[in-house]
């Protein structure tokens, strides 16, 4: 009923409430901010789906549905996260969207047993996150806040070559690196930057949509904006309930439960950065605890319908620390078009012509800001001996490990799924190992 009040009733409503996580924002002046937040995603939201589809063989029909479907699922997940359900979401600014996490996984899995295991997986992993959340005052101890920052860091080099990847023009695109691709890129970087400086009061925290805005119509004046798939998209449609029979494989869903343990640390550290660097203090365990369960159980709802696990958006987070814009109500704006592309197939349609190289122009500021934010986490806890070992060696092997993949030759392959390519997951495992060996007397060294 809150949130109805505050579509129907202006009184109070003040443009400055962006920078607060409660308060009620103009919705004329929320809906840029809003917008803002779901251009950030939209691509990196829908490739995860397009790489699995095409592993598992799926038509282009199954995979525009699944692309639907995508959209709506992470606006009602986001809904959620703003305003929890019982003890299900975490009542802060989170966006929610399809990680690269579990691609590595997902496309073995559909190779090997089908496009119907990867949807019993994803249903029975995202329970056991789902439970794992709301208990996680039990376990949530074993995360320090010198784990939880090391994570944090990981995520924000993890993103780096995927933000380079989109200014060249995506990953695998036939003219990667092309002088239209590059230009396209510094365009859309410079007008951000330009507007950041020149733009006064709220209107700074546009210059990420601004930058898209001018670096879309740059796009199409360079003719790299197809909007073919515009034209051929239906008004309105559904999502198809259970489109996939689910199949219960037992490899399937062991591998699926292990990335989405990995996922959860990686919401461990959305949350955490999110808090520091939006709020300016750490998250609590009942944020925390709702923010995991929203990603498991809202997961296996995705896989009802057919879709991926939906999980927090690490680019989002690096869109808050930049802009600080914290208020839900603002972010509830960005879910709400999220849900309206799930159900009008021509405005997702649109929104998914967003160039590769305008987004990677956008995208470079973020994910710095999110290894900012891990930095300044790393700060807090203290530069004793103890953590300069702990996120010196976790580092070290999480990310050097996994720019020469071939060192995990030797495991078993369902060990390589989840850690040769996942650096987020080894540098978790290495400083959760390393916290707890490490003797406590070294803090005072």
């Amino acid at each position: 009923m809150n949130v109805i009040r505050s579509f129907t009733n202006g009184q109070g409503a003040n443009v400055a409430n962006i920078y607060n996580l409660d308060g009620r924002v103009p919705v004329a002046k929320a809906i840029p901010f809003g917008l803002q937040h779901v251009l950030a995603m939209f691509v990196a939201n829908i490739t995860p789906i397009i790489i699995v589809a095409g592993a598992a063989g799926l038509s282009s029909q199954q995979s525009a549905a699944l692309i639907q479907c995508a959209m709506l699922i992470a606006g009602i997940g986001t809904i959620i996260q703003l305003y929890p359900v019982w003890r299900i979401g975490s009542k802060m600014p989170i966006v929610m969207g399809i990680s690269f996490t579990f691609v590595s996984i997902l496309c073995f899995i559909a190779i090997e047993y089908g496009y119907n295991a990867v949807v019993g997986a994803v249903l029975i992993g995202g329970l056991v996150e789902g439970v794992l959340g709301l208990f996680a005052k039990y376990w949530r101890k074993v995360i320090t806040p010198v784990v939880a920052a090391s994570v944090v860091t990981a995520i924000g080099f993890s993103l780096l070559n995927v933000g380079a990847y989109s200014f060249g023009g995506g990953n695998g695109s036939p003219d990667f690196g092309s002088a239209s691709n590059l230009l396209l890129g510094a365009v859309t970087l410079v007008t951000c930057l330009v507007f950041n400086i020149l733009a006064k009061a709220h209107y700074k925290q546009l210059s990420v949509l601004v930058g898209l805005i001018v670096g879309y119509i740059f796009a199409i004046f360079l003719g790299k904006v197809d909007f073919s798939a515009v034209a051929t998209s239906g008004i309105i449609a559904l999502p198809e309930f259970l489109p996939f029979k689910p199949e219960f494989n037992l490899n399937a869903i062991i591998s699926v439960i292990l990335i989405f343990l990995v996922s959860a640390t990686e919401t461990i550290g959305d949350t955490s950065a999110l808090a520091v660097s939006g709020l300016n203090r750490e998250a609590t365990e009942k944020e925390i605890s709702g923010s995991i369960a929203c990603d498991g159980f809202i997961s296996s709802i995705s896989a009802l319908f057919g879709c991926m696990p939906i999980t927090s958006f690490s680019q989002n987070v690096g869109l808050v620390a930049m802009t600080k814009v914290v208020n839900r109500f603002t972010i509830l704006m960005g879910a709400i078009i999220m849900v309206l592309a799930g159900l009008f197939p021509a405005f997702g349609a649109l929104l998914a012509t967003l160039p590769e190289p305008v987004l990677g122009g956008c995208t470079l500021i973020m994910f710095g800001s999110i290894v900012v934010s891990g930095l300044h986490m790393l700060a807090k806890c203290g530069y004793n001996q103890r953590n300069m070992i702990i996120v010196a060696l976790s580092l070290s092997v999480g990310i050097g490990f996994t720019q020469v993949p071939e060192i995990f030759a030797i495991f078993p392959e369902i060990v390589r799924n989840v850690l040769a390519e996942n650096c987020v997951a080894v540098v978790f495992i290495m400083a959760l190992v390393l916290n707890l060996v490490l003797p406590k007397s070294m803090e005072n060294n």
